[in-house]
């Protein structure tokens, strides 16, 4: 990390502000970004040179899992470098990066299925259901609505890599309790990746992650929860990035229709530092709601 954020400075792929954002964020531009880089490309490269060399492999869940962990970090990385070097703070118009997002949906869909069925598991009920072709819808809807709500989450610092490492480790768990020790392998390095980037994320950070990292854990995580049949289990541990995207559709949604806004700001992280709430005090918060959650969806998962 030291060594990226020296060369992004070089560079100068510094962060630019929205100017309709806080007034009190103004003062993170020109903080390097693209920090996700480090942290899909590192455990990346020791996955799979180390299944060479360890009993941990690259068979076709650890492959679609990389492939979905690195395919949406380019797609991350296209949008950056063009708010970056274009100095075009809009990115990738929202049509093309749905786009490229829905093409590896289906991508990953197909691939997927050359290995498993079309099967999810109910939990509390404890039943499983056949979808079928409704499956593809699914996954469809998992991969382009999970990489937006992370995408989202996105915006203090700290938040979406904290919520990011307390996430993941109930879907660890799921892969030893399943027996895919290659999945569980993986998700630790991702995992750890993560923590040594946080030391460099917390505020004041040094360094964001930029749609390239975002957009890479919103289809690592998706990608983890369809290879290990947690689909439902998704919502539940991952809620608090459900809650981000609820709030920017419902805020405007409602605006669209009454001129009124529902939050002072959206996403909802914005809203509660309107209302007065430290950025720190908002990612502690944030932070112990996502270890609740994860912890509920756990049990539920194990039940």
């Amino acid at each position: 990390m030291p060594g990226l954020i020296d060369y992004l400075h070089k560079i100068k792929f510094g962060q630019t502000e929205r100017e309709e954002g806080l007034a009190s964020h103004k003062k993170k531009n020109g903080t390097p970004t693209m920090g996700g880089l480090a942290f899909i490309i590192v455990p990346t490269l020791v996955y799979v040179i180390g299944s060479f060399f360890t009993p941990f492999k690259l068979d076709m869940n650890t492959m679609i899992i990389l492939l979905a962990f690195v395919g949406y970090g380019v797609v991350g990385f296209i949008d950056d470098y063009i708010i970056v070097v274009q100095k075009n703070n809009e990115g990738l118009k929202p049509a093309h990066k749905f786009l490229l997002q829905s093409i590896l949906a289906v991508v990953f869909f197909f691939l997927y299925r050359t290995n498993s069925t079309t099967d999810i598991w109910i939990p509390i009920f404890d039943v499983t259901i056949n979808l079928s072709w409704f499956y593809f819808i699914l996954v469809f809807l998992m991969f382009t609505a999970e990489t937006n709500a992370v995408n989202l989450t996105d915006g203090l610092d700290g938040l979406c890599a904290g919520q990011m490492v307390i996430a993941l480790v109930p879907f660890a768990i799921f892969a030893f309790i399943q027996d895919l020790n290659n999945v569980a392998c993986l998700i630790c390095m991702v995992i750890f990746a993560l923590l040594g980037y946080l030391k460099f994320n917390k505020h004041p950070a040094k360094i964001f992650m930029g749609d390239t990292g975002s957009l890479a854990l919103g289809g690592f995580i998706a990608a983890i929860a369809m290879v290990l049949k947690q689909e439902i289990l998704l919502i539940v541990i991952g809620f608090v990035f459900v809650a981000e995207v609820l709030s920017v559709i419902i805020q405007v949604t409602y605006y669209k229709k009454t001129h009124k806004r529902i939050f002072k700001m959206a996403p909802l992280h914005h809203h509660f530092e309107m209302c007065g709430w430290s950025e720190e005090k908002v990612v502690t918060r944030f932070r112990l709601v996502g270890v609740i959650l994860a912890i509920l969806g756990l049990v539920l998962g194990v039940m």
